[in-house]
């Protein structure tokens, strides 16, 4: 494995072969060799995603109910064999390596270090993690956080830890006093939250896997499906063995929604057969979503006026509009008042273009919408999201079979998280029931989101600052202000597998405490346990572990919530911590008592093939909004991100993204193939003309600077050692990695009403940088 990423020593070649096939077939390979786990692996992996066996540690696509002999990706087999390495970071490790020393580890390195294999204490006069005992570790906390205002105490958890670890979380820190309790949902999907139970009454999607069977076109806006759900890509060449079309908006062409070869077909892997993916690929600029879907509509809208005119047969679903929506005439006037020159401006994208997807769309009868960070982390990611709803309801494409919308959302239990209570909204959890349930008196205050504890780090009114996971120092903006903020913490403390930057940007005193994988078996007082998790589609499964722990020294996160939460919290005879340590049956016990219309018979049907259906309103055309409508919203502008400065002269727009070798803040590899950038992550992608514009050429190191309007602060966000490739690109936008770039993205640059960071565009300047 390649460590030291230079970027003068990378080399780019364009990528020709398909998504999947054989190049899917090497990573595999070449991961689970590195790993040390090639035989283990290749066992372990048959029993992925399957109905007894264990749920993906990466994305949360769906689990059919007839799942393929492979039920895999490439990179839910990358994470699989990063948990399940024979590598360990044992405390050997720390006692050759100060802090400071694994500062200078890339993200990388840290986490190929191995599994951590010990709780670990940070000792201030060595620089050095040293082991703890379990039981001090809990006493030294629960002494610590007892001590503690619970308004400055922050409980975070990334979107991994199952239902019931994050049902027991959030009692403990709503017991403890707070509602605190930001998530990795905060930096994504957010803006989803807040905008689909304002259009249809749901905070998540509404569409399941046996909707594929009956759509007859699909639209995608801003997913990267190839690398970031490619599980989802067996059923897109399903519907296109059907001829469904499939139109993709997107600022550059993604391979895994170009081409696809199956590598579970004999065929397409011994002869050069493959899928076509997208009819209809349409190059948006990054923010041009708004007035692409604006230029759709107005098309749809003037086009179904000109029938109604002329006595022809409607375009617009007038039936349902009037039966089940609202705004219509609000939207409509709002769109016909936008000029095709605007639109095509702000989007990057010619008319022509746009009125071929827009027919596209109305010539089917039942029309899937799919969409992933590409829309969500923009100043206008809710607005974005209104209008995906509002091109649905225009022809009643919510609510019945092969019809609706789907946020492909990231992290394997992100979205589970949020229904059993992981929020800092508390008018979002059943506050009444838990009070009844518990015999306490739940917090009423908002917490923190994510951007807010950020905010409240800096302002220094964070005591503690736990995660139940994750990398969230890295994962934030603003490194070079949250970074120094973060050290005068006076306790962090991280519940972990392996090694990251949280673990060493930390607070006075800090604690690392390793939990056993989800891959793992987790054995309790009652025997070996099951955990669950919901998936995209809003469907529970369940999970068991299938391989020995790392180190006998591991806790699950159930265990270690339930053995912090019997030492902070005064006795309560109705909490039983210890009966849900044990058995974890009796937590989904708990949380069917606390949401009977999702859990109902939860212990019983987390098992059935393909998971259990949350109720789902939409879906039947149920609309759970304060009006009882599905509600058209109509746009108030055009640019995704009207808080920053436009592209123009030398201000270039940043997209941050994740490469091929990566999932989150995960590293598994310095190249993206698809991409064909090899060896480095140190690069921008840009159009080659804009290169040339700015007097730059291939392979020059850059420094890239945030560009805030006038008005904004003055702090200094750059990041240097950055080289230049030409890239297939709209003019004026940029290309480079998350997390390196974060440093560049203010963290007041968020999306309105729902504080999602828009990491998705960000205006910079470049400057050679000669170091």
């Amino acid at each position: 494995m390649q460590k030291e990423d230079d970027p003068r020593k990378a080399h780019f070649k364009k990528y020709k072969n398909a998504a999947g096939g054989w190049g899917s077939v090497r990573a595999l390979s070449s991961i689970l060799g590195r790993e040390r786990v090639l035989v283990k692996g290749t066992k372990v992996l048959l029993q992925q995603n399957k109905p007894d066996g264990f749920a993906c540690v990466s994305c949360s696509w769906a689990k059919p109910a007839d799942p393929h002999a492979f039920e895999f990706c490439e990179n839910g087999a990358k994470a699989t064999a990063w948990e399940i390495t024979s590598k360990r970071a044992d405390a050997s490790l720390f006692e050759r390596h100060t802090v400071r020393e694994l500062e200078g580890w890339s993200d990388m390195e840290l986490e190929a270090a191995g599994r951590l294999t010990t709780p670990l204490r940070y000792e201030a006069s060595s620089d050095k993690y040293v082991p703890v005992a379990w039981d001090d570790a809990f006493d030294a906390i629960a002494a610590d956080l007892r001590a503690m205002e619970p308004d400055g105490v922050v409980f975070y958890s990334s979107g991994r830890a199952s239902l019931e670890a994050s049902y027991l979380y959030q009692l403990m820190a709503r017991m403890y006093g707070n509602n605190h309790l930001p998530d990795s949902s905060n930096m994504c999907h957010e803006s989803t939250s807040v905008a689909l139970p304002k259009s249809i009454g749901v905070p998540v999607g509404t569409l399941t896997l046996e909707d594929f069977q009956h759509t007859d076109c699909i639209l995608f806006f801003g997913h990267n499906t190839g690398t970031n759900a490619p599980r989802m890509l067996h059923q897109l060449e399903e519907v296109r063995k059907r001829g469904v079309p499939i139109v993709t908006f997107n600022p550059i062409r993604e391979r895994g929604l170009e081409k696809f070869v199956n590598p579970q077909s004999p065929l397409q892997m011994a002869t050069p057969a493959h899928t076509d993916v997208s009819t209809q690929y349409v190059r948006v600029k990054v923010g041009g979503d708004i007035a692409a879907l604006t230029g759709m509509m107005k098309w749809i809208l003037e086009t179904d006026d000109e029938k109604r005119m002329n006595g022809g047969e409607r375009i617009v679903d007038v039936n349902f509009i009037a039966e089940h929506t609202q705004g219509f005439d609000e939207l409509a006037a709002a769109i016909r008042k936008v000029n095709w020159t605007d639109i095509e401006k702000a989007s990057g994208v010619s008319r022509e273009e746009l009125i071929q997807a827009a027919r596209t769309y109305v010539n089917a009868k039942a029309v899937m919408l799919m969409y992933g960070m590409g829309v969500t982390q923009h100043r206008e990611g809710v607005q974005t999201i209104h209008m995906l709803t509002n091109l649905l309801l225009l022809r009643g494409n919510i609510g019945k079979p092969g019809a609706g919308i789907c946020p492909i959302r990231g992290h394997s239990n992100v979205q589970g998280q949020r229904t059993v209570g992981i929020t800092e909204k508390p008018e979002l959890v059943p506050m009444d029931k838990l009070k009844e349930q518990y015999g306490f008196e739940p917090p009423s205050k908002k917490g923190w989101n994510t951007v807010e504890a950020c905010e409240a780090v800096l302002a220094k009114n964070v005591s503690a600052f736990f995660m139940l996971g994750g990398n969230f120092v890295r994962a934030v903006p603003d490194h070079r202000r949250i970074e120094p903020a973060w050290r005068e913490i006076p306790l962090t403390v991280q519940v972990l597998t392996k090694l990251n930057r949280s673990a060493l940007i930390h607070g006075e005193k800090s604690y690392l405490l390793p939990c056993l994988g989800r891959i793992e078996i987790d054995r309790q007082a009652s025997g070996p346990q099951a955990v669950s998790m919901e998936d995209s589609t809003g469907c529970m499964h369940g999970s068991r572990g299938q391989v020995e722990p790392a180190s006998p020294q591991l806790l699950s996160e159930v265990a270690i919530i339930g053995q912090l939460a019997k030492r902070l919290l005064p006795f309560n005879p109705k909490v039983t911590w210890q009966t849900w340590m044990d058995d974890y049956s009796t937590i989904r016990d708990a949380i069917e008592i606390t949401y009977p219309k999702i859990f109902k018979d939860f212990n019983r049907r987390m098992w059935n093939p393909g998971g259990f259906a949350r109720p789902m309103g939409a879906r039947t055309r149920q609309w759970e909004t304060p009006n009882g409508k599905a509600n058209f919203f109509p746009p108030t502008c055009l640019d995704a991100d009207p808080d920053m400065l436009p592209p123009g002269g030398d201000v270039l727009r940043l997209m941050t993204t994740r490469g091929d070798s990566q999932f989150n803040t995960t590293v598994y590899g310095l190249s993206d193939r698809f991409r064909g950038v090899h060896g480095t992550r140190k690069v921008l992608l840009m159009h080659r003309a804009d290169i040339q514009q700015l007097q730059l050429s291939e392979g020059d190191i850059v420094k890239a600077i945030s560009v805030v309007p006038p008005g904004e602060d003055h702090i200094d966000r750059s990041v240097g050692g950055l080289r230049i490739q030409a890239f297939d690109i709209p003019r004026g936008c940029v290309l480079g990695y998350y997390p390196e770039l974060n440093p560049l993205i203010p963290l007041s640059h968020y999306a309105k009403e729902s504080k999602v960071p828009a990491v998705k565009s960000v205006p910079i300047r470049l400057l050679r940088d000669d170091r």
